[in-house]
């Protein structure tokens, strides 16, 4: 079974949702048989690489909240975050843009370290006092290698704007054409949709629903040939 999440290293919800996500699939029966692959959404696609601000500023521009209902939303989450084991930093984090970020998770996809780049990129961005907007390039590079990918390799993807822009661009239609409105967002084996950082009740209700609903493999031979099994393989008489 393949689980899909669309999700942006910006959504405080999404570093939740994860964790509860995990929570419950670390739980489920056939955990060992359920593929997650990591899909891109920019809950900010156009801001400008260079375009960084506060994250309480973006909050009061962005949504019109007042800046004390701002800080409460983030006292919120921090507790939210702190139930599900993770630091969060509520004061002194930074917005800004995503999409050298999603760029790289898709170099990581294709060597097998998707997800390891995505947690750290959510604990340096939520939980890490230096800045993964304001810092540059190297600091992702940095975040990368900590990963497992190739310093070059990372370096060569951000000096080309081009590299896996498309990719970024491929998932963020695919996520608009499912429906999904925001994130994180959840498909399990394109049957099931489940929108935001559920709790984990909610995720296990929902892989075992997916699992369940599998179509059983119909044969279209049933034995007959020559096979081998756990008890070897099927010797063919002499001639």
């Amino acid at each position: 079974m393949r689980v899909e999440i669309w999700s942006d290293i910006a959504c405080p919800w999404c570093y939740v949702g994860k964790a509860r996500f995990e929570k419950a699939l670390s739980a489920f029966p056939h955990r060992d048989q359920v593929e997650v692959v990591h899909r891109s959404f920019e809950l900010d696609p156009h801001r400008a690489k260079d375009d960084i601000q506060p994250v309480l500023t973006m909050l009061t521009r962005k949504y019109g909240m007042s800046e004390a209902q701002a800080r409460a939303g983030e006292d919120n989450l921090g507790q939210q975050a702190a139930a599900e084991g993770l630091d969060y930093r509520t004061t002194g984090r930074d917005h800004g843009s995503t999409f050298d970020m999603h760029r790289l998770l898709h170099l990581a996809k294709e060597q097998g370290r998707q997800d390891e780049l995505l947690q750290i990129l959510y604990r340096a961005n939520f939980a890490e006092e230096r800045s993964v907007y304001a810092e540059g390039e190297e600091r992702l590079v940095e975040l990368a290698v900590e990963a497992g990918l190739d310093a070059e390799d990372a370096r060569r993807v951000l000096a080309d704007p081009a590299a896996y822009a498309d990719a970024v661009r491929a998932d963020e239609r695919e996520a608009a054409a499912l429906g999904a409105g925001g994130v994180p967002f959840f498909v399990l084996d394109r049957t099931y949709g489940v929108s935001g950082a559920q709790p984990a009740e909610v995720f296990t209700q929902a892989l075992t629903q997916a699992w369940g609903a599998r179509p059983a493999l119909e044969l279209i031979e049933d034995g007959g040939a020559d096979a081998c099994g756990p008890d070897g393989c099927a010797v063919p008489p002499r001639r």
